[in-house]
């Protein structure tokens, strides 16, 4: 099933309630002032927001339609949960990763597995890997990718991962690192065109030499 893109809001909101879920669970699941306090949030929020109560509900009312989260009962103040693990089917690995992605944007799979600790202990990196693998993988069945990696950027030792759960992520204006499998330096096709300038040189003197021997030895050509 393919899901419409969500806003910056409603992934922000969405991470929030994740997050929340792990860190705070007494207070889960979170009222809209909670919920827009944890969207406001000055630390570990990129980007940093400064949205309103009623712009955080609306955004809510969107994840509901999306059965993303969910209304909980039982309480005379409205208070939401998320269900993004249900709703996608989904392991809580998965979740967790994709929440930290909403919630702090492009990260490295180290970067990851430290920042979504919290949320779900990941025994080693490879296995950080592997589940961004497999959500990169997504089949289009399930609804296609949830994450893409990015080009290695120039100095940067990992590649960062980013999530499309707000759409497609254009890589064409992202810096990328001169020894990236996907980059060709500039010295490198310098280098080519020398060549290649060279080889037409010798080519030609060999044609060159060719018609003379034709000459001297008095042999048309076919």
């Amino acid at each position: 099933m393919t899901v419409r893109a969500l806003s910056l809001l409603e992934s922000r909101a969405l991470g929030v309630l994740i997050e929340k879920a792990h860190t705070v669970p007494d207070s889960y699941p979170l009222s809209i002032n909670s919920l827009t306090l944890g969207c406001n949030q000055k630390t570990a929020r990129d980007p940093v927001l400064g949205a309103l109560e009623s712009e955080v509900q609306l955004a809510v009312d969107g994840l509901k339609s999306l059965h993303m989260c969910f209304e909980a009962s039982g309480s005379r103040v409205r208070r939401y949960e998320h269900n993004l693990g249900r709703a996608l089917a989904l392991p809580s690995a998965s979740v967790a990763l994709l929440a930290v992605l909403m919630l702090r944007g492009p990260q490295t799979a180290s970067e990851l597995r430290t920042n979504a600790d919290r949320l779900h202990r990941f025994a080693d990196l490879s296995s950080v890997e592997a589940f961004l693998d497999e959500l990169a993988e997504r089949s289009e069945e399930k609804g296609g990718a949830l994450v893409i990696k990015l080009p290695r950027a120039p100095g940067a030792r990992e590649p960062r991962w980013a999530h499309l759960l707000c759409g497609a992520v254009d890589v064409s204006a992202m810096p990328v690192a001169a020894d990236s499998e996907d980059f060709v330096a500039a010295s490198e096709v310098a280098a080519l065109k020398a060549n290649q300038a060279a080889m037409q040189t010798e080519l030609a003197e060999l044609r060159g030499l060719v018609e003379r021997l034709y000459a001297e030895l008095g042999v048309q050509r076919a």
